[in-house]
């Protein structure tokens, strides 16, 4: 029963939501009668899958130059593998010993299996998902959590003691994920709190960026990181070569991921 709940009440927030434009979670609490931690859960899976986008108390409809994309959809097994070919290049450049930084998002959490062969790895993250998943592999590397403020929104760690946290250690790698890329400016993202990750690009020697190609030329407002702040993007096969063009004249090494390297 709890379960069929479930997913009735997330087809009543789209359904909300597909009227209203938006919704916000003290609502959706007193009208579904649950808890306000139930329903963030709720968008949260629902962002997720690709569904709607959280904001600060709340979520909103797909912008439509994302959901157009969304019109031709493929099954989830052929995201999931992209997923899985980025994060296995990725996990390429990482060697035994190595400090790395993983930053929250569904991309950059598929690299934690990745990870299983690496020997003597310290992982530091802002994200209790990143963490947990680290916690489960069987070579135990060393987890440091930034601590912080927590985002409901980005479920994730965040604010001025996280970054005081990161600026006082000194790390090989950042692992990043993000919502948009701007082809003349750098990764964008829809969270207004992107001030950690510039502070993560700069506790890193090196900046890699994981980004599956359908995010190259989304129009999103914030500029996270600029590509004077990223060394490598680490795309899939469906890139256009003109814009892998671009992104290298930017200074940054583009990796091709595909399907091979997620077997």
């Amino acid at each position: 029963m709890p379960k069929r709940n479930t997913v009735q009440r997330r087809h009543g927030i789209l359904a909300l939501l597909n009227e209203q434009g938006q919704v916000q979670v003290d609502e959706l609490a007193r009208r579904f009668e649950t808890s306000e931690v139930t329903i963030r859960k709720d968008l949260s899976t629902l962002e997720q899958s690709g569904l709607l986008l959280r904001r600060y108390g709340g979520a909103v409809q797909l912008p439509a130059e994302l959901t157009s994309a969304d019109d031709h959809s493929e099954p989830k097994e052929n995201i999931s593998q992209r997923k899985q070919a980025i994060a296995s290049a990725a996990a390429a450049l990482i060697r035994d010993h190595n400090r790395i930084i993983i930053d929250f998002g569904t991309t950059t959490a598929a690299l934690i299996p990745a990870l299983h062969s690496k020997r003597g790895l310290v992982v530091m993250t802002n994200s209790l998902n990143v963490a947990n998943a680290v916690r489960e592999l069987e070579n135990e590397p060393t987890l440091l959590l930034s601590g912080g403020t927590w985002d409901a929104h980005s479920e994730s760690f965040q604010g001025q003691i996280a970054e005081q946290v990161l600026r006082s250690y000194d790390f090989d790698q950042l692992f990043i994920g993000c919502d948009g890329i701007d082809l003349e400016r750098g990764t964008t993202t829809f969270n207004e709190l992107f001030s950690l990750s510039r502070v993560m690009a700069e506790a890193a020697r090196e900046v890699v960026v994981l980004a599956e190609a359908d995010k190259v030329g989304r129009r999103i407002p914030n500029l996270e990181l600029p590509w004077s702040a990223v060394n490598i993007l680490i795309t899939d096969d469906r890139l256009r070569p003109e814009h892998q063009t671009q992104i290298e004249q930017q200074g940054v090494r583009v990796i091709i991921a595909g399907p091979h390297q997620g077997a």
